[in-house]
């Protein structure tokens, strides 16, 4: 993806998308950025409908998350992967992911009291190891949230009984 050729593919001059964006890099973090809210959105909305237990705030997590990725199409694994490009990049994909895992800490949290960031980071891992799979159509988007969710329910009950530092 370049500059030039999204101003060719949205027939709109080169210079209207370089002020725009002014950079690839600049790009990759607005597609990144509209992601992110969107998965905030869907994520926010499901939490306010779901039952106040481990399996519906796991279910809420699994399906919003994969939900979001499909939702935007199979490029977004593609952004997500190019955002390791640069630093700055690299900065806004962490910041975005400490609020989603700390979303879902405090989600889970009535189940499983401090879930230790590691657990975190594998459940942020594993969603998006099976979005990118369910979105180039390896998996189903059904086998990704099952499995999503089996592994936060996982790392709940082994965070509940003392097995995560």
């Amino acid at each position: 993806m370049t500059l030039p050729r999204l101003a060719e593919r949205a027939n709109i001059a080169k210079p209207v998308v370089y002020d725009h964006f002014g950079t690839r890099s600049g790009l990759l973090a607005v597609l990144y950025q509209d992601f992110d809210a969107r998965q905030s959105e869907i994520m926010d909305a499901a939490f306010q409908a779901s039952e106040p237990t481990l399996e519906g705030r796991a279910s809420v997590i699994a399906s919003s998350y994969v939900d979001c990725v499909l939702f935007q199409g199979r490029e977004i694994p593609g952004v997500i992967a190019s955002l390791a490009g640069s630093p700055e990049l690299e900065e806004i994909k962490r910041e975005y992911q400490a609020v989603f895992m700390e979303k879902c800490r405090t989600m889970l949290a009535p189940f499983a009291g401090d879930i230790a960031g590691a657990g975190l980071r594998a459940m942020l891992g594993a969603a998006e190891a099976l979005s990118y799979a369910a979105a180039t159509g390896e998996i189903t988007a059904a086998q990704a949230q099952a499995e999503l969710y089996e592994t936060i329910v996982a790392m709940v009950a082994r965070n509940a009984r003392g097995g995560t530092p």
